[in-house]
């Protein structure tokens, strides 16, 4: 059960989660203006 409950907070919550440390992106749109600056 404890093992369930940290797959779903850390796999789907966190990543759907907009974070407002982000400037409320979520992890994935944060990281992904990351590579793309350093892409460009």
């Amino acid at each position: 059960m404890n093992l369930e409950i940290f797959e779903y907070i850390e796999i789907w919550y966190n990543r759907k989660k907009r974070h407002s440390g982000l400037n409320y992106a979520t992890i994935e749109e944060f990281n992904n203006q990351i590579n793309y600056k350093n892409v460009a």
